[in-house]
């Protein structure tokens, strides 16, 4: 009688504290319940404050309001770090005003928080457009190719890498190291050889002009003996025109320049028409530029 008395005690002790338990666990996941739905509801207002603010920003940029408009980005990139909108559109606003550096933040910023790849390619071909207006083409081709690694179907963008690789190649960056040292020993590889060049086409000019003043003493001299010739002949009248032997040696007196050579001329005619070319398509790009920013609308929260 005594041991059932005692099992039965031990049942109740257990039966208590499985209901402790249990009374515990579903206290902690109701109080858990709360917070999510405490944070939930936090975040939806942070969000609606965000869109509420780009939203203004918008408006005030429309209406060429630029300090009005980048303080409301501030302030909600402030409120919610995580903007992308809100980044991604005050480096709009920054490129629009030629504010490159400030643009160029705030892209990559919107780069780095964008959770999409299309809103990642937006970020990073903006970013490309910055750094073109900057001259920073090797930034530029860099930004491009993070563009299209996320959209690789965009023909714009590939347009501007190939602009910004064009351009980096004509105005390669100065003082810089490994590769752009080689340019620069290859371009002075090359000025040397367009000196030395220069120097064979001068002697060849100055060879050419010294066989040219023996040509034309000699034919003053066979000149002369002719008109003494003519004068003593009755019977043969002075010539007006020389005739083709005399000719021939009238054109050999111009300079000619040598085989697989340019002459000094040839050669200044040739730079004049690079420089024409070069000027060309400099207008070309400031006419054109790169193909424009791409604009984002707001987002829908």
């Amino acid at each position: 009688m005594k041991l059932k008395d005692k099992m039965r005690n031990h049942k109740n002790i257990f039966s208590i504290l499985v209901m402790v338990t249990l009374l515990v666990f579903s206290s902690e996941i109701s109080a858990q319940e709360k917070e999510d739905k405490t944070l939930q509801k936090e975040q939806k207002q942070l969000l609606r404050e965000t869109k509420q603010l780009n939203s203004e920003a918008s408006v005030a940029l429309a209406e060429d309001k630029f300090v009005e408009g980048e303080a409301d980005y501030r302030k909600a990139i402030a409120i919610n770090p995580k903007s992308e909108t809100a980044k991604y559109n005050l480096g709009n606003a920054y490129y629009n005003k030629a504010k490159n550096d400030e643009a160029m933040s705030r892209f990559q910023q919107a780069a780095d928080v964008a959770t999409s790849k299309n809103d990642k390619h937006s970020a990073y071909h903006n970013l490309g457009n910055t750094y073109m207006n900057a001259k920073q083409y090797q930034d530029a081709v860099d930004a491009y190719k993070n563009a299209l690694r996320n959209n690789p179907n965009d023909d714009e963008t590939r347009y501007n890498l190939a602009l910004a690789k064009d351009l980096l190649e004509k105005n390669p960056p100065k003082g810089g190291e490994g590769d752009n040292k080689d340019q620069d020993k290859n371009q002075d590889k090359n000025d040397q050889n367009e000196d030395n060049q220069d120097k064979k086409d001068e002697e060849g000019k100055d060879k050419e002009g010294s066989e040219g003043d023996e040509e034309e003493d000699k034919d003053k001299g066979d000149e002369q003996n002719d008109e003494k010739k003519g004068e003593n002949e009755e019977d043969k009248g002075k010539p007006d025109q020389p005739n083709e032997g005399e000719q021939d040696k009238a054109d050999k007196k111009q300079p000619q320049p040598q085989p697989g050579q340019m002459s000094p001329q040839q050669i200044k005619n040739l730079l004049e028409a690079m420089n024409n070319e070069e000027q060309k398509v400099q207008e070309k790009i400031n006419a054109k530029k790169q193909k424009g920013a791409k604009v984002k609308s707001e987002k829908d929260w």
